[in-house]
């Protein structure tokens, strides 16, 4: 069970023991990520991240890399739409020197001129590769799509022209704004003790001043069904379907979860055999719900050969027809039900999988979601909230992204 403490500058210590490992996972989290940024600093929460590993005010970049490696595990950290973690996974008896790193990467980055321009080079590089990758091209473009004008529309990595352009000094008032105690959290989760984790909080953290928390912007899905084609020379044309989702906290997501492990969700799934092991259309195909703050999408992905994608598209249109008008068996229920909860109580065994969800929750719910709460509300769903879920997601809006070879033929082809 997760407990919360609560420093006098307001930063919140998250954790939860699990006495049995030998290790500690413990991160810092902080309200930073791509969908708080002004337009303007699209990829700046992400460069920023890369940046606090460029050396401090107590130690330069050599520096820091050693004394990461001196104690063992990994130190790493990550950037998503909602946050940035800055995180450290080791033996339980390094967790003092763990959070003394952590609080001089977070609170103390030098930022240094000549650094920030190399890795802005880097960070180009990064977008590069994500170009390359078709994938993440057609994902980017559905966002752009499902939150046109919102700041969920734009890619965490910003882009060539805004990377480019930030400045040292938009850097610093983007840390001012954000980078306080009010607006981020310590997660913990593993072998710990209390009492020394809250005197090493109030040690490295404690001095930590300024700032409020800052409210997630609120970010509309945009209705109208839209399309957009990639013509790329690639081997195979890349599909995804955009629906309008369930955003976080909203009770739908349960249902949507379950609807979406029957539609693709795994190897039993309708889409996997029909798409893959029946018709052979498909290496990859599946579904899949992202909640986000007062927002969410629902997707559909496959990828295919340009003489199959008409085919392919004709049966992923066929099975969502199929499961809206005919509905889900009992078997598939219990089935999925199972999946699902297998999937969270097996994720609660981890101490990274508990310290990130904590930091999630905590950030983003603004309280810990109980395992007890989520196996109820998974067993609660009935093949009526199911059917309704789908019906309500595949006759609403859709918008469709292709890359590929003669993507934009094909699309208007299909259109």
């Amino acid at each position: 069970m997760a407990e919360t403490k609560v420093l006098s500058n307001g930063l919140r210590i998250v954790g939860e023991q699990i006495p049995h490992l030998r290790s500690t996972s413990v991160g810092v989290w902080v309200k930073a990520g791509s969908m708080l940024e002004e337009p303007r600093e699209s990829g700046l929460s992400h460069l920023m991240e890369h940046m606090s590993f460029k050396g401090t005010a107590h130690r330069n970049t050599k520096q820091l890399a050693e004394d990461m490696d001196a104690i063992g595990g990994q130190v790493n950290a990550a950037t998503s739409k909602t946050a940035t973690c800055y995180y450290a996974r080791v033996l339980d008896e390094e967790i003092g020197q763990a959070m003394e790193l952590l609080a001089d990467i977070v609170r103390h980055p030098a930022i240094d001129e000549s650094e920030l321009e190399k890795e802005k080079s880097v960070v180009l590089e990064e977008i590069a590769m994500a170009e390359d990758s078709p994938e993440d091209v057609i994902f980017d473009k559905l966002n752009e799509m499902l939150y046109a004008g919102g700041t969920l529309s734009r890619p965490i990595l910003g882009s060539n022209d805004t990377i480019s352009a930030l400045t040292r000094e938009d850097m610093l008032l983007f840390r001012s704004k954000y980078y306080a105690p009010n607006n981020a959290l310590v997660s913990i989760a593993g072998h710990f003790d209390w009492d020394n984790v809250l005197e090493l909080a109030k040690k490295h953290f404690g001095t930590w001043k300024g700032g409020n928390e800052v409210d997630y912007p609120a970010n509309a899905f945009s209705f109208s069904s839209s399309r957009v084609a990639v013509d790329k020379d690639i081997e195979q044309v890349h599909l995804c379907y955009g629906f309008q989702g369930a955003a976080d906290e909203d009770d739908a997501s349960y249902p949507l979860a379950v609807f979406s492990n029957i539609l693709g969700g795994g190897m039993s799934s309708r889409l996997f055999q029909t798409i893959r092991e029946e018709h052979a259309l498909a290496y990859n195909v599946f579904s899949s719900p992202t909640a986000y703050p007062m927002a969410g999408d629902f997707i559909i992905y496959a990828a295919a050969t340009p003489r199959n994608i008409h085919k392919l598209m004709k049966e992923l249109d066929g099975e969502c027809a199929k499961l809206i008008s005919e509905g889900i068996t009992e078997k598939e229920l219990e089935h999925t039900k199972i999946q699902l909860k297998t999937g969270v109580v097996l994720a609660q065994e981890s101490a990274f999988h508990r310290m990130n969800s904590m930091g999630n929750n905590f950030l983003v719910r603004r309280r810990d979601v109980p395992v007890s709460e989520v196996l109820a509300r998974i067993e609660g769903v009935s093949k009526e909230d199911v059917l309704a879920i789908a019906q309500k997601t595949l006759r609403g809006a859709r918008s469709v992204a292709l890359i590929g070879p003669n993507a934009s033929k094909l699309l208007t082809k299909e259109g």
